[in-house]
């Protein structure tokens, strides 16, 4: 049987390396991951795509109502959180006004104060605790949908009264069956890349489809009152 990593890269696993061959395999490489994270990207926008609505009502519905916006995410995802963040913060097309959304990730002297004292599980409640509000949302980022950290946060934001949403990997772990995420979004691979991948895509989606809501409230693009 065909071992797919020696198919792609024949010259790690002992076979003869050369100059042609090692392109060619690259190359391949490459065509087979952009094939690959263009169909995970299909199939989830195909099974999700009302979903992806009904979270950007509970968005534009939090922003509508005087609210801010949480975002929170380990290693790779805490980047998603921040850019989540950015976005909404400072949008980049003209008319669209800047909305409150605030980095949990953002203030490494509170984040490590907190896991030093108390511990990691504690990060994102902490500040919660001390800025959110009933009517706010609460988004979290997480390629297992397994991270203690978020669990503890949106345990904490559903008790005070926050909207939560969560995107996740795989099968959506303790985010998809907590109960805890009104609105939950999993990209089902195990690919932690095609995650990534297709988050991004979520957020930027997420974004303009919250601001076209808002604008159709109030008939203009100006700001939220």
């Amino acid at each position: 049987m065909s071992d797919p990593l020696s198919d792609l890269y024949p010259f790690l696993h002992g076979a003869h390396k050369d100059a042609a061959g090692e392109q060619a395999a690259l190359l391949e490489s490459v065509r087979r991951k952009a094939q690959h994270s263009v169909s995970v990207k299909q199939a989830f926008f195909e099974a999700n795509a009302e979903a992806l609505i009904e979270a950007a009502r509970a968005l534009a519905a939090v922003y509508a109502g005087g609210g801010k916006m949480f975002s929170m995410g380990n290693g790779g995802s805490s980047c998603d959180a921040a850019h989540f963040a950015v976005e909404f913060q400072h949008p980049i097309t003209a008319g669209r006004p800047a909305l409150a959304a605030m980095n949990l990730v953002m203030d490494q002297a509170m984040v490590s104060a907190v896991a030093n004292d108390v511990g990691v599980k504690h990060v994102f409640v902490r500040q919660l605790e001390a800025h959110a509000a009933p009517g706010d949302g609460l988004i979290g980022f997480s390629t297992s949908g397994n991270s203690e950290n978020l669990l503890a946060a949106f345990a904490k934001a559903k008790a005070m009264g926050l909207t939560t949403l969560g995107l996740a990997g795989g099968d959506g772990g303790r985010m998809r069956t907590s109960g805890l995420v009104d609105h939950c979004l999993v990209v089902e691979t195990d690919s932690i890349h095609r995650v990534q991948e297709v988050h991004v895509a979520c957020y930027h989606i997420l974004w303009d489809l919250t601001h076209t809501l808002l604008a159709e409230t109030r008939g203009s693009a100006g700001g939220v009152s």
